[in-house]
């Protein structure tokens, strides 16, 4: 007989930069959460196709092909996914990207480099444990 794993909040973090999305998917993953990783808008949609249970979604601004706002745009558009959380992250945005991405309804931003600790924060806050109650008989 088997255990039933336990079931973990699955993340997409969307980064061109390799190293930044490798070390915020293993600070996440110790934290408890289950982590896909894309390196483009393209593979992050793709993803976001195969892993229907993405719960949340942590893009980079600023890519070379496809920026977030372009991802953001799509999730917005499309029926299933127009509710499903956002996190920016950007180490060159001005006020204009800043504009932008409030008005697609994320639900933070933070500037590179990142304050992981707050960003743990605001996560979990998006999955708030169910409280056990005690039954007394």
């Amino acid at each position: 007989m088997s255990s039933t794993p336990l079931l973990r909040q699955q993340l997409l973090l969307v980064d061109d930069e390799e190293d930044i999305l490798l070390e915020l998917a293993e600070m996440l993953e110790g934290e408890g959460f289950y982590c896909h990783t894309a390196t483009s808008v393209r593979s992050a949609t793709e993803l976001l196709l195969l892993h229907p249970n993405i719960a949340l979604v942590v893009t980079d601004l600023r890519m070379p092909e496809e920026s977030g706002i372009r991802l953001i745009q799509r999730l917005r558009a499309h029926t299933t996914k127009q509710h499903l959380p956002v996190i920016v992250t950007s180490g060159h945005a001005d006020m204009d990207d800043v504009i932008d991405v409030l008005r697609l309804h994320v639900i933070d931003f933070f500037r590179k480099p990142i304050y992981l600790e707050r960003l743990v924060e605001v996560i979990k806050a998006q999955f708030p444990q169910p409280h056990l109650k005690l039954v007394s008989n």
